[in-house]
């Protein structure tokens, strides 16, 4: 039996014996995606979180994820397989920063990006995911000023398709902020008839030279929808081409580079922190845990619960 054959083993049976349940992201490692009881994006994680009955959850994400899940879901023991598996974008909106920018625009409402710490989402009234923000924008009043963060490609993207002024704070992944429009424009030329499928946390060129721009979810239903023989250029983090290509065996999918590499893929190196070693130490170990200050999580847990339920 190979090493990783022992680990899967492993792996299976602890998950048995502690009677938990495996959520993975679709940027997290292939191996890790198959091994997962649930796989999908944000939105899709925060709604099957909420409803669980296994008393413990193992979050194969970023360190956000855990906390997104442990404040919906307080009772249980919530592992994430390596704390270090942080987010570039929660990172580029500190709290204290936040608290001030918000203080600055009174009387705005506050929405911000599922991809933010406990304490930001604590300041929101809203939160949202790619997936759902434009629909919980358009719900608001035309007249309602409003402050976006963290992400300003997300945040101008929306601006643009629903015609609002919404005040924006000056983040950004850096995954999705290294896609070059120069080589998308090259592939584009090697790959005459693929269509090209962007995120919206891409700079504004990428997203005008697309034909499909959404979420993780949303890219990937395009996919499957498409007659076979189709061919795409993913314009996002390339852990989603797994579950494409395994959906869509009959389609090429074509990774588009960010703009200093040789590799041809863009890859989250936070979300490939998760591995099949780490996830049964966490499952044997029961650690590490996510903990959320109890007072942060109630305050936090008003605009998740928002989210779902206007999603």
């Amino acid at each position: 039996m190979s090493r990783k054959e022992e680990l899967i083993e492993k792996i299976e049976r602890l998950k048995k014996e502690r009677n938990a349940v495996i959520l993975a992201h679709y940027y997290t490692r292939a191996e890790i995606q198959d091994l997962a009881d649930y796989i999908g994006d944000s939105l899709a994680l925060a709604q099957i979180a909420s409803k669980l009955e296994q008393p413990v959850m193992v979050m194969c994400g970023v360190n956000f994820m855990g906390e997104t899940a442990k404040i919906l879901c307080p009772d249980k023991t919530v592992l994430l397989p390596d704390m270090e598996a942080g987010c570039s974008l929660a990172d580029s909106c500190p709290a204290d920063k936040f608290e001030e920018f918000i203080k600055a625009h009174p009387d705005h409402t506050v929405i911000s990006y599922v991809n933010t710490s406990a304490e930001v989402k604590a300041l929101s009234d809203i939160l949202v995911t790619s997936g759902n923000a434009r629909k919980i924008v358009d719900s608001l009043p035309e007249y309602e000023k409003i402050i976006f963060g963290p992400d300003r490609n997300l945040g101008n993207y929306i601006n643009s398709v629903s015609g609002r002024n919404m005040v924006l704070w000056d983040g950004a992944c850096h995954v999705h902020e290294q896609f070059s429009a120069e080589k998308l424009a090259e592939l584009k030329k090697e790959y005459p008839t693929a269509k090209v499928l962007a995120h919206p946390e891409c700079k504004k060129p990428l997203l005008l030279m697309a034909d499909v721009v959404g979420s993780t979810a949303a890219l990937l239903k395009a996919a499957t929808e498409a007659p076979d023989g189709s061919e795409f250029i993913v314009v996002t983090e390339s852990g989603i081409l797994h579950e494409m290509r395994k959906l869509c065996p009959g389609k090429t999918f074509i990774p588009a580079p960010p703009l200093d590499s040789t590799c041809g893929c863009n890859d989250c190196a936070y979300m490939k922190l998760n591995t099949l070693e780490k996830l049964a130490s966490c499952l044997e170990n029961m650690a590490p845990e996510v903990k959320v200050d109890s007072e942060v999580a109630e305050k936090a847990r008003k605009p998740i619960e928002r989210m779902l339920k206007l999603s």
